[in-house]
């Protein structure tokens, strides 16, 4: 009898270690980035990827996600998936300077009217090989951009060039710094999880961010001036993995990934920030901010003569360097203009 108890206890084991075995996962993906665990982008973004990534995959792929630059800090989180200290990041290219000058195309003023507009942009210039030479090192699953950057401010208004004056602005990256440069503002470089406490502090008088950034990291608790200039620059994101992990997958798991990558992606993540740009500036309005939207005819006099030389150098500067900047400048350009305009 007690041969017996015991037999129907070791298969009774066998049978829970198989089914252990049948339903765990076959991958476990460490996914970090930057924005905090409670943000829009992790729900509906990245944590709604890794979940359609577990159900296509019939729970073979599992993905861990480190929120809040735990795992690597932002300048650096590129880097990590190559190294593979992470699998998958979302991060923002221009994070790390010089790296991808064709890609931060995007960035100049005017490009980008709308974040749908702009992801649908950066996607379709990868997809047509404009600039994927730039992620010879990664596997890229999908690009994206947020809506058009902005001015926040605390304690001044902003409404021409000359107000800008000496004022240090945080800065996302090295195209930004460039036109701030030109407006006669002091960039000052720091990933957007910094600032806010650099403003709450005053070693910045104010942010060039969205009004998803705005929101999302709090901005509109310190800044009370918000100027809007049609369009300023925009920012360019990526969601890339390690390009050994995703070459080693069996080709029904690679099939997974593939079937999550590209421009509905893209689109879906442009859609979120979108409507967080409604949400800051629905939030700012209720605080009672001032809100500077600048006229059509004041950019054309006092921005526009800036906004084009930033512009004509960015692209002569790469030109110069033997990269094709004019063309896919033109390319962006017409995207924005015709099938990214309402794209579907």
């Amino acid at each position: 009898m007690k041969k017996l108890t015991a037999l129907t206890c070791a298969c009774a084991l066998g049978a829970a270690l198989s089914t252990a075995n049948v339903n765990a996962a076959d991958l476990t993906l460490r996914f970090g980035h930057f924005w905090p665990a409670v943000s829009a982008a992790q729900k509906d973004i990245f944590q709604a990827w890794a979940d359609q990534v577990k159900a296509d995959s019939d729970g073979k792929i599992k993905v861990d996600i480190y929120a809040s630059s735990t795992l690597a800090k932002p300048p650096a989180q590129y880097d990590a998936v190559t190294h593979r200290i992470l699998d998958v990041t979302a991060t923002v290219q221009g994070y790390t300077a010089n790296r991808f000058p064709l890609t931060q195309i995007v960035e100049l003023p005017g490009v980008v009217k709308t974040a749908v507009e702009g992801s649908c942009v950066i996607q379709t210039l990868y997809d047509e090989g404009l600039i994927n030479s730039e992620y010879k090192d990664t596997k890229p699953l999908f690009l994206f951009t947020h809506g058009p950057g902005m001015l926040h401010i605390k304690g001044k208004k902003v409404e021409k060039p000359s107000d800008l004056a000496n004022l240090r602005i945080r800065r996302p990256t090295s195209v930004v710094a460039s036109l701030l440069e030109k407006l006669q503002a002091l960039p000052v470089g720091m990933p957007a999880p910094s600032s806010y406490q650099s403003l709450q502090r005053g070693v910045i008088d104010g942010v060039a961010l969205p009004w998803e950034g705005a929101t999302v990291f709090k901005i509109n608790e310190l800044a009370d001036n918000h100027t809007d200039i049609g369009g300023l620059y925009s920012l360019s994101f990526i969601v890339t993995m390690n390009k050994d992990v995703y070459n080693g997958l069996a080709p029904e798991l690679k099939a997974v990934i593939d079937k999550n990558s590209g421009m509905a992606w893209s689109l879906k993540s442009g859609q979120s920030f979108d409507q967080l740009d409604a949400k800051g500036l629905a939030e700012a309005k209720k605080m009672g901010d001032n809100i500077v939207t600048v006229s059509a005819d004041d950019i054309a006099t006092d921005w526009q003569p800036v906004l084009d030389q930033v512009t004509q150098e960015y692209l002569d500067d790469l030109e110069a360097k033997g990269l094709p900047a004019k063309a896919v400048y033109k390319r962006a350009m017409e995207l924005a203009s015709t099938s990214c305009a309402n794209p579907s």
